[in-house]
């Protein structure tokens, strides 16, 4: 060990000079000493367009123009600029002047009718019986139920019959794009998302198959999660397909 450092000490002394400068860049960027937490995760964006830079101020590079009504998820606040999530995972800042907070906006708009709205939700009896046996599968772990939202429901209808009528099996639709996009399109707000799908010849072995695999599994056990929307769609190549997609607000 000696011999290999002796040996090796300018390959050492150089990797140690580019992690300080990486750091130290990092550190600059993010002006980590101005760094506020803030009691809020969610905005959306209030211009036509938005650059979400790759630091807090206008000289740092754009890496994503943000367009009007776009979700993004909020980490912090560094001077007059957020540190944001975008639809693509990336991370960078936005002026604040352009995000508006949107968790008061959703409290303040919850009302009755919009809970009556939620619990009248027609579904077919394959979706219910997918929604008790997810629901009976989180009781047993401790975890709330999931609820049903209208709007996700939709938009996990839309994708399953895509899934049908264009004959692929991917979390990647050729017509709507990505479960986040799709989200996205349908102005459907959160502060995270996934998506399970299956191709099964009835709703119990769906599940099963989804139980038995780590990241669906952790989909279906997820604290972070309160809303969902599924939908069951018969397919000559499966039996059956079935979405669900898992929203947490």
């Amino acid at each position: 060990m000696k011999n290999f450092l002796l040996n090796n000490k300018l390959v050492i002394f150089l990797i140690s000079i580019i992690l300080i400068l990486s750091i130290s860049l990092f550190a600059t960027s993010f002006g980590m000493e101005n760094y506020e937490t803030l009691d809020f995760s969610l905005g959306i964006v209030n211009t036509d367009y938005l650059n979400m830079r790759s630091g807090a101020g206008i000289n740092y590079k754009s890496i994503d123009v943000l367009k009007k009504n776009e979700y993004v998820r909020i980490f912090g606040k560094i001077g007059e600029w957020y540190i944001v999530q975008n639809e693509e995972n990336q991370i960078g800042t936005a002026n604040t002047k352009y995000i508006t907070p949107t968790e008061q906006q959703k409290a303040a708009s919850t009302n009755v009718e919009a809970i009556e709205e939620v619990s009248n939700i027609n579904l077919t009896n394959e979706e219910n019986e997918l929604l008790s046996l997810i629901n009976a599968e989180r009781q047993k772990n401790n975890l709330s139920s999931l609820e049903i939202d209208e709007s996700i429901q939709n938009v996990a209808r839309l994708k399953a019959q895509d899934l049908v009528e264009n004959s692929y099996f991917s979390h990647t639709s050729p017509t709507y794009g990505t479960p986040f996009e799709m989200l996205k399109n349908y102005n459907i707000s959160y502060k995270t998302a996934s998506e399970n799908i299956a191709g099964n010849s009835n709703i119990s072995s769906a599940v099963n198959s989804w139980l038995n695999s780590e990241d669906h599994k952790k989909n279906i056990l997820s604290k972070d999660y309160n809303y969902t929307g599924i939908a069951v769609v018969d397919s000559i190549a499966y039996g059956k397909i079935i979405v669900e997609l898992f929203i947490g607000r």
